[in-house]
């Protein structure tokens, strides 16, 4: 029979524990049919597009530009764009096989879900949720000082519309910004299809603008002689160490593939067009941010930038202010699109945390993927009658049949380490035929689980010794040293041993495949990881007191009233003949 976990009816003890790895399945036709709400398929290659074009090119270039120029990067802005896009496109191809394995809303926090259980995905959710508020804040603030310029300056606006100071608090009231976020919430509430058409139209807008500033910028540029790069602090002037933190600054900037990950689920062909729409978004996107900061701090020198308005600033001091009112017509509209795009889905930490595990995801995918599926307890007899055919079948299913409690409430089942069941064969069996040597099933997901585990933790520790310059020099290379072998380990072995054969079979097939795993998906969590490292302590400790506020939200609430509370878990290989007796009965 099948167990519940989690639920009063299980065996006592662990119980918290045992919630934190619950795992839900990926929806499939039988999920649909037993009463899942589903989304409106309405979205094409294009649509995705649109909206991940629309969501990112905002803030990246019209806010963060003037910012991180002067604080981090300076004339090396270009690059911080490059190594931040270089590290989103490692995370992009990871999205892009698990949006088209697992087409469902959600995006990180629903891969997370799937692949490594509640705890982790609550998290993640719970990060994103302050990703998505912030970058919607700062995009719809961001908005008043370029719309100011219509009007003739900050001062300038309607006093319905301009800034206001609350004194004795310090606290700064935008209205604009307020009122713009519940218009596009509006827009959004109409529908998928006309909000998208509508993102489709701002973004087509926005790219025109990114257009122009490139070329009159590049016009103005060699005309004058590119006053930006001729400084005495050269490239750097914050060090590498500054162009990496402002790296780790403009990643927020390419939130905007999330968010189509996070329509996966109102895509016409999800398995074809995902992959394709994340791919052509994030390229472009990637290519206009870069050319754009080339532009831009060679026009006017980094520490000379207006942190409002850098891009408008820099071509009204050239005298052309009719440009200027172009510029800040098209940021407008760009903030207008990454503003939807920010609630769509619904700093930098919660998108680094996403793409973070969504790279792990695809290693469990590949090596340890979910074998058991969660039932509702309704369906207990039913499940009871179908493991009792197993258990009287053949001795073949009977053998099958031997791991089937494991991960339920009788056994713990970590989603890395694999069964917690006793090995009942040898490691390494010889292959009479062939003459060689294999790891069979049930050890070689137990060594991959911890390999995978054992690499995670290199990586982190490799990229903390490479970016705490504070650690004695002694030290930092041990930890170096022990991270970096770590690391080399995993990957050989995770090279060396053989995928999971239900990878073919794993939630919808025929999609997208992630290449050169597992070498991919480990540079990318080593990137991720560092980036993460760099965003500074005060950072984390804001993000810190938020994390703590979810993981008491979850403890006393979420994890009693999750989804998969009273669930039943089976093995998946019994899953079809469950539900085709399920609706044998309903018939």
């Amino acid at each position: 029979m099948g167990f519940l976990v989690g639920s009063q009816n299980g065996v006592r003890g662990g119980g918290c524990f045992r919630s934190l790895i619950r795992r839900k399945q990926v929806d499939s036709v039988h999920f649909k049919r037993h009463g899942h709400h589903q989304l409106a398929k309405e979205l094409s290659v294009p649509h995705l597009i649109a909206i991940g074009v629309g969501s990112t090119i905002g803030a990246g270039i019209y806010i963060l530009v003037g910012t991180v120029a002067r604080e981090h990067s300076g004339p090396a802005l270009f690059i911080s764009f490059l190594i931040a896009g270089i590290a989103a496109a490692l995370s992009a191809f990871c999205y892009a096989e698990l949006a088209s394995r697992c087409p469902s809303a959600g995006s990180a926090y629903h891969y997370s879900y799937i692949c490594v259980g509640e705890g982790v995905a609550w998290l993640i959710g719970w990060a994103l949720i302050l990703e998505y508020t912030i970058g919607g804040s700062a995009v719809a603030r961001g908005i008043s000082p370029n719309l100011a310029l219509f009007f003739g300056g900050q001062d300038s606006l309607p006093f319905f519309l301009a800034r206001q100071h609350i004194p004795g608090l310090d606290v700064v009231v935008d209205p604009c910004a307020a009122v713009l976020v519940l218009v596009v919430t509006g827009l959004l509430c109409v529908g998928i299809k006309e909000s998208t058409l509508a993102q489709a139209v701002v973004t087509s807008i926005n790219v025109c603008a990114m257009l122009f500033i490139i070329i009159a910028g590049s016009y103005l540029g060699f005309k004058t002689g590119w006053a930006g790069y001729e400084l005495p602090a050269g490239y750097f002037p914050f060090g590498v160490d500054g162009m990496l933190a402002g790296s780790a600054t403009v990643f927020f900037a390419y939130i905007g593939f999330d968010s189509v990950a996070s329509t996966a689920e109102e895509v016409k062909n999800p398995q074809r067009d995902l992959p394709l729409g994340i791919g052509l978004a994030l390229s472009i996107c990637c290519c206009l941010y870069m050319l754009v900061s080339v532009v831009i701090v060679g026009l006017v020198p980094y520490y000379a930038m207006d942190p409002d308005t850098p891009i408008s600033s820099a071509f009204a001091a050239y005298g052309m202010q009719w440009a200027a009112y172009l510029v800040a017509a098209g940021a407008v509209m760009a903030l207008c699109s990454t503003l939807m795009g920010s609630i769509l889905p619904q700093v930098s930490v919660g998108t680094l945390l996403a793409f973070t595990m969504v790279a792990i995801s695809v290693l469990i995918l590949r090596y340890v993927p979910p074998n058991e599926v969660p039932f509702p307890s309704s369906l207990q007899e039913i499940i009871d009658s179908v493991s009792l055919r197993y258990s009287t079948g053949s001795p073949d299913v009977t053998k099958e049949k031997s791991g089937f409690y494991a991960g339920t409430s009788m056994d713990s089942n970590l989603p890395l380490l694999g069964k917690a069941t006793a090995i009942e064969y040898p490691i390494i069996v010889k292959q009479e035929a062939q003459g060689n040597f294999v790891i069979n099933e049930g050890s070689r997901r137990k060594i991959a689980g911890w390999t995978i585990t054992a690499t995670c933790v290199g990586a982190f520790l490799l990229a903390y010794a490479a970016s705490d310059l504070t650690l004695p020099r002694l030290l930092r290379f041990i930890v170096c040293g022990i991270g970096g072998a770590l690391l080399l380990f995993g990957l050989i072995v995770l090279t060396c041993i053989e995928q999971d054969d239900a990878r073919h079979t794993f939630g919808h097939s025929g999609g997208f495949i992630c290449p050169f795993v597992p070498l991919l998906p480990i540079v990318c969590f080593l990137v991720n990881i560092y980036l993460l490292i760099n965003l500074g302590a005060a950072t984390w400790t804001r993000v810190s007191v938020w994390l703590i506020v979810g993981v008491l939200v979850y403890t006393f609430y979420g994890r009693t009233h999750s989804s998969l509370l009273d669930a039943v878990y089976v093995p998946a290989t019994h899953a079809d003949e469950i539900y085709r007796s399920s609706g044998e009965s309903s018939a």
